[in-house]
Protein backbone atom coordinates (compact mmCIF):
# COMPACT_ATOMS: atom_id res chain seq x y z
CA UNK A 1 0.00 0.00 0.00
CA UNK A 2 2.58 2.53 0.71
CA UNK A 3 4.65 1.48 -2.42
CA UNK A 4 1.56 2.63 -4.08
CA UNK A 5 0.99 5.77 -2.54
CA UNK A 6 4.68 6.92 -3.03
CA UNK A 7 4.11 5.78 -6.99
CA UNK A 8 1.36 7.42 -7.14
CA UNK A 9 2.89 10.91 -5.80
CA UNK A 10 5.69 10.27 -7.73
CA UNK A 11 3.60 10.48 -11.00
CA UNK A 12 1.50 13.01 -10.18
CA UNK A 13 4.73 15.17 -9.11
CA UNK A 14 6.33 14.59 -12.63
CA UNK A 15 3.19 13.30 -14.42
CA UNK A 16 4.18 15.57 -17.65
CA UNK A 17 7.55 14.25 -17.65
CA UNK A 18 6.81 11.12 -17.39
CA UNK A 19 3.94 11.57 -19.78
CA UNK A 20 6.22 12.86 -22.35
CA UNK A 21 8.66 9.54 -21.71
CA UNK A 22 5.79 7.08 -22.42
CA UNK A 23 4.69 8.60 -25.67
CA UNK A 24 7.94 9.16 -27.23
CA UNK A 25 8.86 5.60 -26.38
CA UNK A 26 6.08 4.72 -27.90
CA UNK A 27 6.77 6.51 -31.01
CA UNK A 28 10.06 5.06 -30.82
CA UNK A 29 8.49 1.57 -30.67
CA UNK A 30 6.16 1.96 -33.84
CA UNK A 31 8.38 3.95 -36.09
CA UNK A 32 8.21 0.93 -38.49
CA UNK A 33 4.68 1.77 -38.77
CA UNK A 34 4.96 5.26 -39.71
CA UNK A 35 4.61 6.68 -43.47
CA UNK A 36 6.52 9.83 -43.26
CA UNK A 37 3.60 11.54 -43.73
CA UNK A 38 2.17 12.30 -40.49
CA UNK A 39 1.60 15.72 -39.10
CA UNK A 40 1.78 17.90 -36.04
CA UNK A 41 -0.28 21.20 -36.56
CA UNK A 42 1.95 24.21 -36.03
CA UNK A 43 1.72 26.19 -33.06
CA UNK A 44 -0.90 29.17 -33.56
CA UNK A 45 0.53 32.80 -32.61
CA UNK A 46 3.61 32.26 -34.35
CA UNK A 47 4.56 32.90 -38.37
CA UNK A 48 7.87 31.39 -38.49
CA UNK A 49 8.91 27.54 -38.05
CA UNK A 50 11.32 25.44 -37.98
CA UNK A 51 12.70 22.07 -37.01
CA UNK A 52 16.23 20.63 -35.63
CA UNK A 53 17.45 17.17 -37.06
CA UNK A 54 20.41 14.99 -36.71
CA UNK A 55 21.33 11.41 -37.74
CA UNK A 56 18.07 10.33 -35.92
CA UNK A 57 15.80 10.92 -38.23
CA UNK A 58 17.39 8.95 -41.18
CA UNK A 59 16.89 9.79 -44.54
CA UNK A 60 14.60 13.06 -44.55
CA UNK A 61 12.66 14.16 -47.78
CA UNK A 62 14.00 17.88 -47.40
CA UNK A 63 11.33 18.86 -50.43
CA UNK A 64 8.76 17.61 -48.49
CA UNK A 65 9.67 19.00 -45.23
CA UNK A 66 9.82 22.31 -47.45
CA UNK A 67 5.63 22.13 -48.59
CA UNK A 68 4.69 22.22 -45.33
CA UNK A 69 5.64 25.64 -43.83
CA UNK A 70 9.32 24.66 -42.25
CA UNK A 71 10.66 28.28 -42.86
CA UNK A 72 14.19 26.71 -41.10
CA UNK A 73 16.56 23.85 -39.99
CA UNK A 74 19.04 23.57 -37.85
CA UNK A 75 21.25 20.57 -38.36
CA UNK A 76 23.33 18.93 -36.20
CA UNK A 77 27.04 18.88 -37.60
CA UNK A 78 29.08 17.61 -34.69
CA UNK A 79 29.37 16.07 -30.80
CA UNK A 80 32.34 16.80 -28.55
CA UNK A 81 36.13 16.59 -29.75
CA UNK A 82 35.55 14.05 -32.36
CA UNK A 83 31.89 12.94 -33.60
CA UNK A 84 30.53 14.38 -36.83
CA UNK A 85 26.63 13.65 -37.63
CA UNK A 86 27.05 11.12 -40.41
CA UNK A 87 24.27 12.83 -42.10
CA UNK A 88 25.31 16.42 -41.92
CA UNK A 89 26.83 16.92 -45.22
CA UNK A 90 23.50 15.66 -46.81
CA UNK A 91 21.20 17.17 -44.67
CA UNK A 92 22.61 20.59 -45.43
CA UNK A 93 23.00 20.75 -49.22
CA UNK A 94 19.84 19.18 -48.89
CA UNK A 95 18.07 21.73 -46.90
CA UNK A 96 19.39 24.47 -48.79
CA UNK A 97 18.56 22.90 -52.13
CA UNK A 98 14.93 22.62 -50.95
CA UNK A 99 14.80 26.77 -50.25
CA UNK A 100 14.83 26.06 -46.06
CA UNK A 101 17.09 28.13 -44.62
CA UNK A 102 19.33 26.73 -42.73
CA UNK A 103 21.99 26.72 -39.66
CA UNK A 104 24.63 24.07 -38.27
CA UNK A 105 24.98 22.76 -34.35
CA UNK A 106 27.34 21.48 -32.04
CA UNK A 107 26.42 19.24 -29.05
CA UNK A 108 29.01 20.70 -25.85
CA UNK A 109 29.90 17.62 -23.64
CA UNK A 110 31.34 19.93 -20.69
CA UNK A 111 33.79 17.89 -19.59
CA UNK A 112 35.94 18.11 -22.79
CA UNK A 113 38.35 21.07 -24.15
CA UNK A 114 36.36 23.88 -25.68
CA UNK A 115 39.14 24.72 -28.70
CA UNK A 116 39.20 21.18 -29.68
CA UNK A 117 35.33 20.98 -29.82
CA UNK A 118 35.65 24.73 -31.80
CA UNK A 119 37.98 22.92 -33.93
CA UNK A 120 35.78 20.24 -34.42
CA UNK A 121 32.69 21.92 -35.79
CA UNK A 122 34.40 24.64 -37.72
CA UNK A 123 36.96 22.02 -39.56
CA UNK A 124 33.62 20.39 -40.11
CA UNK A 125 30.46 23.14 -41.13
CA UNK A 126 31.10 25.68 -44.26
CA UNK A 127 28.99 28.29 -42.90
CA UNK A 128 28.47 30.59 -46.08
CA UNK A 129 26.33 34.09 -46.31
CA UNK A 130 22.78 33.79 -45.93
CA UNK A 131 23.03 30.63 -43.50
CA UNK A 132 21.94 30.72 -39.66
CA UNK A 133 24.90 31.41 -37.10
CA UNK A 134 26.31 28.79 -36.08
CA UNK A 135 24.81 27.39 -32.43
CA UNK A 136 26.28 25.64 -29.51
CA UNK A 137 23.88 22.92 -27.65
CA UNK A 138 24.60 23.08 -23.91
CA UNK A 139 22.44 20.78 -22.33
CA UNK A 140 24.73 17.75 -21.06
CA UNK A 141 23.88 17.46 -17.34
CA UNK A 142 26.96 15.86 -15.99
CA UNK A 143 30.16 17.74 -15.49
CA UNK A 144 32.37 17.57 -12.53
CA UNK A 145 32.72 22.09 -12.37
CA UNK A 146 30.30 24.58 -13.68
CA UNK A 147 32.74 27.34 -13.31
CA UNK A 148 35.53 25.22 -15.82
CA UNK A 149 32.36 24.19 -17.86
CA UNK A 150 31.66 28.30 -18.20
CA UNK A 151 35.39 28.49 -19.51
CA UNK A 152 35.32 26.04 -22.41
CA UNK A 153 32.07 27.37 -23.35
CA UNK A 154 33.50 30.51 -23.43
CA UNK A 155 36.42 29.53 -25.23
CA UNK A 156 34.39 27.40 -27.69
CA UNK A 157 32.16 30.35 -28.34
CA UNK A 158 35.37 32.79 -29.31
CA UNK A 159 37.12 30.62 -31.32
CA UNK A 160 34.01 30.35 -33.94
CA UNK A 161 32.69 33.43 -33.68
CA UNK A 162 36.32 34.45 -34.27
CA UNK A 163 36.14 32.11 -37.57
CA UNK A 164 33.14 32.57 -38.74
CA UNK A 165 32.62 36.66 -38.51
CA UNK A 166 29.27 36.32 -36.81
CA UNK A 167 28.16 35.74 -33.37
CA UNK A 168 26.90 32.10 -32.56
CA UNK A 169 23.55 31.15 -30.58
CA UNK A 170 23.18 29.42 -27.41
CA UNK A 171 20.79 26.54 -27.10
CA UNK A 172 19.60 25.05 -24.29
CA UNK A 173 16.63 23.77 -21.86
CA UNK A 174 15.07 26.33 -19.14
CA UNK A 175 15.96 24.22 -16.30
CA UNK A 176 19.12 24.39 -17.17
CA UNK A 177 19.91 28.26 -18.43
CA UNK A 178 18.54 29.07 -15.46
CA UNK A 179 20.65 27.02 -12.98
CA UNK A 180 24.12 26.89 -14.73
CA UNK A 181 23.89 29.77 -18.05
CA UNK A 182 21.46 32.99 -17.21
CA UNK A 183 23.68 36.06 -16.04
CA UNK A 184 26.96 34.28 -17.72
CA UNK A 185 26.37 34.48 -21.51
CA UNK A 186 23.05 37.11 -21.93
CA UNK A 187 25.00 38.71 -24.90
CA UNK A 188 24.14 36.01 -26.59
CA UNK A 189 21.45 35.18 -28.53
CA UNK A 190 19.23 32.24 -26.57
CA UNK A 191 17.04 29.37 -28.36
CA UNK A 192 15.43 28.06 -25.49
CA UNK A 193 13.86 24.09 -24.94
CA UNK A 194 10.54 24.63 -22.84
CA UNK A 195 8.30 21.62 -23.45
CA UNK A 196 4.94 21.29 -22.12
CA UNK A 197 3.93 25.11 -21.39
CA UNK A 198 1.72 27.40 -23.31
CA UNK A 199 4.61 29.92 -23.11
CA UNK A 200 8.21 29.90 -22.08
CA UNK A 201 8.42 31.15 -18.10
CA UNK A 202 11.31 32.96 -19.62
CA UNK A 203 10.42 36.70 -20.72
CA UNK A 204 10.55 37.15 -24.24
CA UNK A 205 13.18 39.76 -24.42
CA UNK A 206 15.38 37.05 -22.94
CA UNK A 207 15.47 34.04 -26.33
CA UNK A 208 15.11 34.41 -30.07
CA UNK A 209 13.71 30.78 -30.83
CA UNK A 210 11.60 28.29 -28.90
CA UNK A 211 11.89 24.65 -29.19
CA UNK A 212 8.22 23.88 -27.99
CA UNK A 213 8.18 20.05 -28.76
CA UNK A 214 10.13 17.13 -29.13
CA UNK A 215 8.04 14.77 -30.28
CA UNK A 216 6.57 16.74 -33.71
CA UNK A 217 5.86 15.31 -37.05
CA UNK A 218 6.55 16.73 -40.21
CA UNK A 219 5.52 15.42 -43.57
CA UNK A 220 9.22 14.14 -45.15
CA UNK A 221 10.43 12.90 -41.80
CA UNK A 222 9.72 9.63 -40.64
CA UNK A 223 9.57 9.67 -37.06
CA UNK A 224 9.01 12.46 -33.94
CA UNK A 225 11.22 15.71 -34.55
CA UNK A 226 11.98 18.55 -32.65
CA UNK A 227 9.36 21.90 -33.59
CA UNK A 228 10.86 25.44 -32.83
CA UNK A 229 9.45 28.60 -33.47
CA UNK A 230 11.22 32.07 -34.29
CA UNK A 231 9.99 34.97 -32.30
CA UNK A 232 9.81 37.47 -35.08
CA UNK A 233 8.31 38.26 -38.99
CA UNK A 234 9.89 35.79 -41.43
CA UNK A 235 11.99 39.43 -42.67
CA UNK A 236 13.08 39.40 -38.91
CA UNK A 237 14.89 35.92 -39.53
CA UNK A 238 16.00 36.90 -42.92
CA UNK A 239 17.82 39.70 -40.95
CA UNK A 240 19.76 36.91 -38.77
CA UNK A 241 21.74 35.33 -41.49
CA UNK A 242 25.13 35.47 -41.56
CA UNK A 243 25.99 38.33 -43.83
CA UNK A 244 28.24 38.28 -47.57
CA UNK A 245 31.45 39.60 -46.66
CA UNK A 246 31.57 43.58 -47.55
CA UNK A 247 33.18 44.49 -50.74
CA UNK A 248 36.50 46.29 -50.86
CA UNK A 249 36.39 50.22 -50.88
CA UNK A 250 38.57 51.15 -54.30
CA UNK A 251 41.56 52.63 -53.90
CA UNK A 252 41.71 56.23 -54.38
CA UNK A 253 43.12 57.92 -57.99
CA UNK A 254 46.24 59.45 -57.50
CA UNK A 255 45.95 63.20 -58.38
CA UNK A 256 47.09 64.42 -61.45
CA UNK A 257 49.06 67.84 -61.51
CA UNK A 258 47.09 70.73 -63.38
CA UNK A 259 48.09 72.02 -66.53
CA UNK A 260 49.54 75.29 -65.67
CA UNK A 261 52.03 72.79 -62.85
CA UNK A 262 52.85 70.78 -65.89
CA UNK A 263 53.84 73.98 -67.55
CA UNK A 264 56.36 75.02 -64.65
CA UNK A 265 57.56 71.77 -64.77
CA UNK A 266 59.13 72.19 -67.99
CA UNK A 267 61.00 76.03 -67.46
Amino acid sequence: MVSLLAAGFVYLRHQRQLNRYVRRAWATFTSNGLTGRERTPLLAGYSVHGIDVSAYQGRIDWPEVAKNKVHFAFIKASEGETMRDARFQRNWAEARKAGIMRGAYHYFQPNRDGKTQAELFTSHVPIEPGDLPPVLDIEAPHFHDVAVMRREITRWLRLVEAHYGVRPIIYSNHSFYRRHLAGHFDDYPLWLAHYEVEKPAMHRSKWIIWQHSDEAYVPGIRGVVDFNVFQGSYDDLLALRVPAPKAASPAPKPKQASSRQGRRGTL
